[in-house]
């Protein structure tokens, strides 16, 4: 099943570590309290049964990713990857919607906790790697990323994200997760290594 990813362009490449450029893209976001793990089984939770149907719409959309219940509005694709970042107490985990919809067409989520947001065109420094949905693992990785994008001389312009792009019952050893991080479009090297 082919999943849609979010859009961007490589700019370097750095042994594990990546500068990109993404595209504009819209979010479908919710709130959620407790630990990294936790909030983001929640969140997860919340956000499958928007994409699964729990919308205003009648329309259906195909998905290409499994689902376990039926549905009763619009069914939107699954794509990756799902982000989570810290805000405040809370944990803000987000699904990014297919490049097909807008915000006008998008369906409207009948769960309040659950808001639509554009994100601008963005450069981002990235680190990938497999392994656990834990935050030792998250931590570990972004401290390294925080630690290369000081060493190379970019700025950090936001806070950093937890992307995920398996689903659950994908074995540990083959997930692909990411930390995320903003940094100054206009600092760091313009060209691929």
């Amino acid at each position: 099943m082919a999943i849609e990813e979010a859009k961007y362009e490589v700019i370097q490449i750095d042994n594990k570590f990546e500068i990109r450029d993404y595209e504009t893209h819209i979010l479908a976001e919710t709130l959620v309290e407790g630990n990294l793990e936790d909030a983001g089984s929640k969140g997860f939770k919340r956000l499958f049964r928007y994409i699964s149907g729990d919308n205003r719409s009648g329309d259906k959309v195909a998905m290409t990713a499994p689902v376990s219940q039926p549905p009763t509005g619009e069914r939107i694709r699954m794509t990756a990857p799902v982000g989570q970042q810290r805000l405040e107490e809370r944990w803000a985990v987000s699904f990014m919607m297919p490049g097909s919809y807008t915000l006008k067409t998008l369906p409207e989520p009948e769960d309040p906790k659950i808001t639509l947001r554009q994100v601008p065109a963005r450069r981002m420094a990235a680190v990938r790697y497999s392994g656990f949905w834990s935050e030792k693992s998250y931590l570990r990785n972004k401290v390294e990323l925080e630690s290369w994008i000081d060493r190379i001389g970019l700025t950090i312009v936001g806070d950093p994200i937890w992307a995920r792009y398996n689903p659950p019952f994908m074995p540990w050893f083959l997930r692909r997760n990411e930390v995320l991080i903003p940094v100054d479009a206009g600092s760091g090297h313009e060209e691929t290594q």
